[in-house]
């Protein structure tokens, strides 16, 4: 994990308990799901080693409006999960090195052709949050993230039903929908992985919906239909909450 931030001797003392190869972990009271959330970055104070300060704005402000705090059963949003970590250090180093790139490409192909983007997805954010942000310019006269909540909502949405059109602001290679799918589907993943790779806090969103994690066996719960799972999720790290 890349941080441009130096790390503090208490992150250092719990990032060290979290590896201890140690069932159930406590220190002072600090259960081992405690101590990897305070272990984990702070979001407001985290330093994207990917993203622009002004893609950063535009990550933090679309990640809250696609899993926003407070849904069903209370459940914690994109910002308490570090989502936004999440992207940025996928998105950062070889990530999508694999993806075949040779041409040629059909962007209006249908979706059973495969791949058709001339992008990896570094470069679909990139143009995706530079032509956002200059929509709503021309628009609202405002960058994404200075919208009221209802008009981000109503941009999103515009973004998922290609009424916004990039070829209208000179790109012909990607549309706005591929842009959308790429974010929601980063979202995603970053709200429901595992936490070492930096989104999904303290396992908030696996307690949420009541995920094991990597326990390394549940079998004898896979057939109790509508009952809660008991015993809480386990980290790659084997942190329990």
């Amino acid at each position: 994990m890349l941080l441009q931030k130096k790390t503090t001797r208490r992150k250092f003392l719990l990032g060290s308990l979290m590896a201890l190869p140690v069932g159930t972990i406590m220190m002072k009271g600090l259960s081992a799901a405690e101590a990897a959330e305070m272990a984990a970055p702070d979001l407001l104070d985290y330093k994207p080693v990917f993203f622009s300060a002004e893609e950063w704005q535009f990550i933090m402000a679309a990640a809250d409006r696609l899993i926003p705090a407070g849904g069903k059963g209370k459940a914690p949003g994109a910002l308490e999960t570090n989502v936004p970590i999440f992207i940025d250090q996928q998105m950062h180093g070889d990530f999508g090195e694999e993806i075949y790139m040779q041409g040629p490409f059909n962007v209006h192909a249908p979706a059973t052709m495969g791949y058709q983007i001339p992008f990896r997805p570094q470069q679909i954010y990139k143009t995706g949050i530079r032509l956002a942000n200059s929509w709503c310019q021309q628009h609202h006269q405002k960058a994404f993230h200075e919208l009221a909540e209802q008009d981000k909502d109503q941009v999103l949405t515009q973004l998922q039903k290609n009424d916004i059109h990039f070829a209208d602001l000179g790109e012909e290679s990607l549309v706005a929908s591929q842009f959308f799918g790429e974010l929601l589907s980063d979202t995603k993943h970053g709200y429901l992985a595992d936490p070492i790779y930096g989104g999904n806090k303290g396992m908030k969103a696996w307690i949420a919906i009541g995920f094991p994690g990597a326990r390394a066996s549940f079998t004898e719960w896979v057939k109790q239909h509508n009952v809660p799972y008991p015993l809480g999720p386990v980290s790659l790290q084997g942190a329990r909450a």
